[in-house]
């Protein structure tokens, strides 16, 4: 059975060989964009359009016509290509309609070479839009989806291309627009025999990757909020790329015959611990789509039973009576159907992001694992600084068991706050807020030890400010180890000497970096990395030291000074909008479960949770003792 798709669902294909079919009821121009993992074409001869010769596995149709045929081999594909896009444009010149909003909806078909309709979708709610990405056939874990896409674009194929990280959009429309006019076509035929494989797994230059999940990709959170349904499809191959898994596993996969399990690094990158960076946001990625699609499938049965209901009601001879009775019984029955295979397949995706995490979550390394991981209890200093950091979980309502490590790039482009201030609960009671204050500054020491087990020794450092010295017990692991650059700072005085420190690194370095001479600082003053804690803000801050701390939260990253501030932000309102900036310039965390944090790209509200040491046990001790040794060692 054909799923057919709503905006934003996904649909495993069973078949490599595909046809995809388009019917625009007028003439419109159709195309092909070849990307990488993150949708960026390297150049023009990645676009398949009228009038050039295709690239290798895709054949694109010439001018511009109401019906369309396309031609992909996914296994024929360059090893680099992770995203085929297929787009439409109206043409330029033409008495056709100058926005898709004008016209009838376009509808697509997936085909398999033998016919088989394996998905399908219509382009709904477009209006000023010119052109528009309708599906994307995409790769993860070996194994290829189809997402219908539905994006539409005001500025036309210019502004398309440029979305893709093309050089001259313009000019590349303008030429095929030029071409589709003139009814060249010089489209390849589709191979159909797959390339040689690479004989290493490693990644060449094009598969590499840059900061990830940007919009309308996720590449972490930020502070905060059709027509029918997919069917259960064929399982999903997570075999590798060019790795034969040691022990068989059955069921095999529909696409290629091998063995379905897991395998964690299943992502591009130079290293291991690039590829499972990639793969942790891929997870994240996939989650926020499968989650997308269940609640759009759900509001859409759900304002369909609304509709029926209010068709029955309209109808006086349906009004009253058996009839009527039997008309919205049949109603709701629908609503249920849909919403079962809805959630049916919502967990069909669910158990295979839950095997995978099962595979991957272990072999994290430091840097990315839980405090619960047996890395911790074989713990070394590192010689190289990690790629990310964990600084929690997130979850989603309907995926609650399933958690999605929060990864984020080093070094930290920005300060953390982890608010010590009251949140309702689920049941709408607000806490104590001198109850949040001790989780807040445990999770804060947590954080501050993690950053400090991963980085080779002397290269980062932590310095904490206590004003009223409240978070002594807190501060245990850090300080009975001696892993502390210096005692904690307290009263007024301490607040002053160690923010006027702070500051006058920051304006040496940033002296430094323009007069190139970075590595050129006081011998005092060091060359790593420096964390500052401020407990309990703005608890004996004067306006002078306000000001050096929003110094400090705006220029400091750039050259390796990072702020982590534990706050209630309400103790602050005397400030008024002078801190409104500082709060914005920071990344907002919680010592308890909240669901603060938004995806910029689906718009989920994520529960984020605090990566925190077992309770009871020693082991923040444990790993800060040897991060201790191994600096004394080193010095």
């Amino acid at each position: 059975m054909a799923a057919e798709l709503v905006r934003g669902q996904n649909h495993p294909l069973a078949q490599v060989r595909l046809e995809i079919r388009i019917s625009a009821g007028v003439p419109v121009l159709a195309g092909v964009t070849l990307g990488d993992e993150h949708g960026t074409v390297p150049g023009r001869q990645w676009v398949a359009h009228p009038g050039v010769p295709a690239p290798p596995g895709v054949e694109a149709p010439g001018q511009a016509a109401a019906e369309h045929l396309l031609a992909v081999d996914l296994a024929a594909l360059p090893e680099a290509v992770h995203r085929v896009e297929v787009f439409l444009a109206l043409p330029a010149g033409t008495a056709v309609a100058s926005r898709f909003g004008a016209v009838p909806a376009p509808h697509t078909t997936v085909n398999g070479m033998d016919g088989t309709e394996l998905a399908s979708y219509t382009l709904t709610g477009l209006d000023a839009e010119t052109a528009v990405i309708a599906l994307e056939l995409y790769r993860r874990q070996g194994a290829w989806k189809v997402r219908a896409r539905g994006q539409g674009y005001a500025g036309g194929l210019p502004a398309l291309l440029a979305d893709k990280g093309l050089s001259d959009p313009g000019g590349l429309a303008t030429v095929i627009q030029e071409a589709a006019a003139s009814g060249r076509a010089g489209a390849a035929t589709v191979p159909t025999a797959r390339p040689e494989p690479r004989t290493t797994a490693s990644p060449s230059r094009a598969d590499s990757t840059a900061e990830p999940v940007q919009p309308p990709r996720p590449s972490g959170p930020q502070n905060a909020g059709g027509p029918a349904l997919r069917t259960s499809g064929g399982p999903v191959d997570y075999t590798h790329p060019h790795r034969t898994p040691s022990v068989p596993s059955s069921p095999p996969s529909a696409a290629g015959g091998q063995p379905a399990r897991p395998v964690a690094g299943d992502a591009v990158g130079w290293s291991m611990e690039e590829r499972l960076y990639n793969q942790v946001w891929g997870m994240f990625e996939d989650l926020a789509r499968a989650t997308a699609a269940y609640r759009g499938a759900v509001e859409f049965a759900d304002s369909r039973l609304e509709k029926e209901l209010d068709q029955v009601l309209a109808d006086p001879r349906q009004r009253l009576g058996s009839a009527g009775d039997a008309a919205r019984e049949a109603a709701r029955a629908r609503r249920t159907l849909l919403a079962g295979q809805a959630r049916a397949a919502l967990d069909r995706d669910l158990a295979q992001l839950t095997a995978e995490a099962e595979v991957v979550e272990p072999a994290l390394p430091a840097a990315y694992a839980r405090w619960d991981s047996p890395v911790w209890h074989t713990y070394r200093a590192p010689a190289e600084p990690p790629m990310a950091l964990r600084l929690g979980d997130l979850h989603l309502p309907e995926s609650a068991p399933l958690r999605i490590p929060l990864l984020v790039r080093m070094p930290l482009e920005r300060g953390l706050w982890i608010d010590s201030g009251p949140a309702p609960a689920a049941d709408g009671r607000v806490p104590d807020p001198a109850g949040l204050r001790e989780p807040a500054m445990a999770a804060a020491v947590a954080l501050a030890a993690r950053l400090l087990a991963v980085h080779p020794p002397g290269e980062f450092a932590v310095q904490v400010v206590d004003p009223a010295g409240t978070a002594t017990q807190a501060l245990l692991p850090l300080t009975e180890t001696g892993v502390l650059a210096e005692p904690p700072a307290t009263g007024a005085a301490g607040i002053s000497q160690t923010l006027e420190r702070f500051t006058r690194r920051v304006d040496l370095a940033q002296m430094a970096v323009r007069g190139g001479v970075a590595e050129s600082l006081p011998a005092d003053m060091g060359t790593g990395r420096q964390l500052l804690i401020v407990n309990d803000f703005p608890h004996g801050f004067d306006d002078r030291a306000v000001a050096r701390l929003r110094f400090l939260a705006d220029d400091g990253p750039a050259v390796g000074v990072h702020l982590l501030l534990v706050a209630d932000r309400a103790d602050a309102a005397a400030h008024g909008p002078l801190l409104d900036s500082l709060w914005r310039s920071l990344l907002r965390l919680t010592p308890l479960p909240d669901d603060h944090l938004a995806d910029p790209w689906v718009g989920h509200a994520w529960t984020y949770e605090p990566s925190l040491a077992p309770h009871g046990s020693r082991l923040l001790q444990q790993v800060l003792t040897e991060v201790a040794r191994a600096r004394a060692k080193h010095w």
